[in-house]
């Protein structure tokens, strides 16, 4: 969790008369958080008069979310996600190496009541394609397209793939640990080593909607200092 609230200016990508696209940061809740009182509502609202939150990131995830700064703003884009017409991109370092050029995922997801999904007939469509973008020597940097806006979709589909997330354990992704990566890193006796990325690597990569005026906007997102202290490490170990 980061150590203070950040200011919302300071998270603005993009912005109109309709619309404000900003980088959220990971670890912070899109809705109302039952244990955190900091979310990107809230921030928003501190300087918004009637901001409304158009999808969501799950709490770890970082990256572009869009924000409706009036009702027909919010129901525009709610249209335009309801009928798949918005563009979103994902990238996600993932355990293994994968070679993936345009692999779709075409699996069901059904929730779960423990907050966890899992894929069945019995569940709501869901479709997300993957492309590998770069390898390293245990993990592989790829780009997701979901199709659908699933709970957990990009993290159950690439962990059918088995291709899980790096650091999300829950569904199979292993801790970014040096020592997996770094020759003859050793951890110091009686000490637990400490994970380089302290959630799952998943990044909310880009966003691409039109605007009440039928004018298309992209919003791309710059990666998280933790997100890139991940890659330089990756690229910095390739064997």
């Amino acid at each position: 969790m980061p150590k203070h609230s950040p200011s919302f200016s300071d998270l603005i990508l993009f912005q109109n008369e309709d619309y404000i696209l900003i980088n959220k940061p990971p670890f912070i809740a899109t809705l109302e958080d039952r244990v955190e009182p900091v979310n990107i509502l809230a921030l928003a609202r501190e300087v918004e008069s009637d901001p409304q939150v158009c999808h969501r990131l799950d709490k770890d995830t970082s990256g572009v979310l869009a924000i409706a700064r009036n009702p027909e703003a919010y129901r525009h884009l709610s249209m335009q996600f309801e009928h798949r017409e918005v563009s979103k991109v994902y990238h996600a370092v993932v355990d293994g190496i994968q070679d993936f050029e345009n692999v779709i995922v075409n699996k069901s997801i059904l929730k779960q009541n423990d907050g966890t999904v899992k894929l069945s007939s019995q569940g709501k469509e869901a479709e997300t394609s993957f492309s590998t973008l770069k390898t390293f020597y245990k993990h592989s940097l790829i780009e997701c397209h979901p199709v659908t806006g699933r709970m957990h979709q990009i993290r159950i589909h690439l962990s059918s793939l088995k291709a899980p997330i790096t650091g999300d354990e829950m569904y199979g992704g292993k801790p970014f640990l040096i020592s997996e990566i770094k020759r003859n890193y050793r951890v110091k006796k009686d000490t637990e080593e400490v994970t380089l990325i302290k959630r799952m690597a998943l990044h909310a990569f880009s966003l691409e909607f039109s605007d009440l005026k039928g004018n298309r906007i992209l919003t791309e997102a710059p990666y998280p200092k933790d997100f890139t202290a991940m890659l330089k490490q990756l690229s910095a170990n390739v064997r």
